[in-house]
């Protein structure tokens, strides 16, 4: 015959198992929060280096533009 268990030790095990989520949640938004972080780092990077590449190109603002809207270099 199967043993049942009392009210109290189904609640203590509802109470671990919140406590489960919990740490599991907190640990999963730090994890997004970094890995924000580091997206943000890398496309100020992309940009820094769009940048760069632009200034030394020698083309001007239109010419880039029309360019990467048209994907020719006119």
């Amino acid at each position: 015959m199967a043993r049942t268990k009392s009210m109290a030790t189904i609640e203590n095990e509802i109470a671990e198992a919140k406590e489960v989520v919990l740490k599991t949640k907190a640990k999963h938004e730090a994890a997004i929060a970094n890995l924000e972080a580091v997206m943000a780092r890398k496309d100020e990077l992309v940009a820094k280096d769009l940048l760069d590449a632009f200034q030394k190109s020698g083309k001007s603002y239109d010419a880039v533009m029309r360019f990467l809207k048209e994907g020719s270099r006119k």
